[in-house]
């Protein structure tokens, strides 16, 4: 089982029954991502402002990132799910309507499902609106029929819950058990959360794990909690947020970000995400679909700043206007340049971050599929060894499955010791074994020979 919540899987899984791969799954869920964030904008915002937000969602979010380009993080889900609660709140109380109640409730599962600790920062925070609303606003709504009108999305937020608890029992033998803490506890040594102490290291069966879990972790974990380092942690976080949700030609729209503290209508996202932002700095890792379920937020203050910004006219010239136009239309360009940027001899960043979070990531995993190519056109079932070099790329990984792993054409596995290695081959011993080995240059398929003797074999 995936350490990582359901939601991911099983849109993964949708699309491969019903489109024959996964990522169809994938490019629907970030497509009604995109749709969402613009919903959620028409909420806060004027109609042409929120258009705005939503094409950028496209061109920034469903394009060249991590989001699309890869299976990782569940990021289009989970802003998905923030920008169903963020979109049916002021509509809800504007005239509580029982389907904006049921959108919230089905993102707010959406959350549960995938970013679960900011999820509930999120869904804190909207109950504390809608109780102040309540009290405090001239509701003439009484309690009852707020709760009659509320009543399908308490069904739906109950069936989940329901659900959830039935999915980590039959996995996990417990409804409370949530896969990520069984992940953390077998393989893990540095912890959640900056307050807490390493767990003890555990026996790793393979050096990559080790290497991933007890000293790149580990390393990491020591950066946060050193107060010499921390503060740089924290600023390069902060870099790593604005430019993944923003872009840096955005970034000098942030200069009005005062005026929409002033605004009634938006203070309450400003606020909530300066708390969200403060919550995510007492976590130890950080990756920036973490923040996800805050993405409509982050482009409805944005797009705010951009609004104040746009009547800045000093000396009555129209600078905040002319320079408005001037950052998105640069943001658009430089987005729009990335498929053509080889071309155009335009050097793109190398830099970790960049490559992978913003203009996507270019041939990461093509050398894994190729392989998996040639071993498809052979005939028969294949076994693939793969033995990786002691410097091995721990986030380069090449044994992964899929779901039913023995009636699958080509199975990928790690190489350990002779005795396991034996044990794997005899067990499919119908199958041609095959060694790869990732860091080797050129790259070759090789029959596997158990005494660690390749026979000659021509390159491909």
């Amino acid at each position: 089982m995936s350490m990582y919540f359901p939601a991911q899987g099983f849109v993964l899984a949708a699309g491969k029954v019903l489109f024959g791969n996964p990522w169809f799954g994938l490019l629907i869920a970030t497509s009604l991502m995109c749709a969402a964030i613009c919903w959620m904008l028409q909420a806060w915002l004027p109609a042409s402002w929120a258009f705005l937000g939503g094409m950028f969602a496209v061109v920034h979010l469903a394009l060249f990132s991590y989001w699309i380009d890869t299976y990782t993080g569940a990021g289009s889900l989970a802003a998905l799910g923030g920008a169903l609660v963020l979109g049916g709140l002021p509509r809800f109380t504007r005239n509580q309507r029982v389907h904006h109640a049921l959108l919230m409730a089905l993102g707010v599962v959406l959350l549960a499902n995938t970013r679960p600790f900011e999820g509930l920062l999120l869904f804190v925070a909207v109950s504390a609106f809608i109780c102040r609303w309540y009290f405090s606003s001239g509701c003439k709504l009484t309690k009852s029929r707020l709760l009659l009108r509320s009543a399908a999305a308490l069904v739906l937020l109950i069936v989940a819950t329901l659900g959830m608890g039935y999915y980590n029992f039959r996995v996990f033998g417990s409804p409370y058990t949530l896969p990520y803490t069984i992940n953390r506890a077998t393989y893990g040594v540095a912890p959640y959360f900056i307050w807490q102490s390493p767990r003890p290291v555990p026996i790793y069966h393979n050096e990559q794990m080790r290497q991933l879990y007890s000293s790149e972790e580990m390393s990491y974990y020591n950066k946060v909690h050193s107060l010499r380092l921390y503060p740089v942690v924290f600023v390069y976080r902060t870099f790593v947020v604005s430019e993944f949700y923003a872009g840096l030609t955005l970034l000098p729209l942030l200069a009005m970000l005062s005026h929409v503290f002033r605004d009634r209508r938006l203070r309450f996202l400003a606020l909530f995400l300066i708390i969200a932002l403060g919550a995510n700095a007492i976590q130890i890792f950080f990756v920036p679909h973490y923040l996800a379920p805050f993405t409509a937020a982050f482009y409805a203050v944005g797009l705010q700043c951009a609004r104040h910004f746009r009547q800045w006219k000093p000396g009555d010239r129209p600078i905040g206007r002319t320079l408005v136009r001037f950052a998105i239309l640069a943001s658009l360009l430089l987005v729009c340049l990335r498929p053509f940027a080889e071309d155009l001899h335009f050097k793109l960043s190398d830099r970790g971050s960049v490559a992978w979070e913003w203009l996507g990531v270019e041939n990461f995993g093509k050398p894994r599929a190729d392989v998996e190519r040639a071993l498809e056109h052979l005939p028969g079932k294949q076994l693939a060894v793969v033995r990786y070099s002691g410097d091995h790329e721990p986030d380069d990984e090449w044994v992964y499955n899929c779901a039913d792993i023995d009636a699958s054409k080509i199975i990928w596995a790690r190489e350990l010791d002779p005795a396991s290695n034996l044990q794997l081959i005899r067990y499919y011993n119908s199958r041609k074994v095959w060694l790869i080995q990732p860091d080797q240059s050129p790259l070759e398929i090789v029959p596997y020979v158990m005494q660690d003797k390749r026979a000659s074999t021509p390159r491909w």
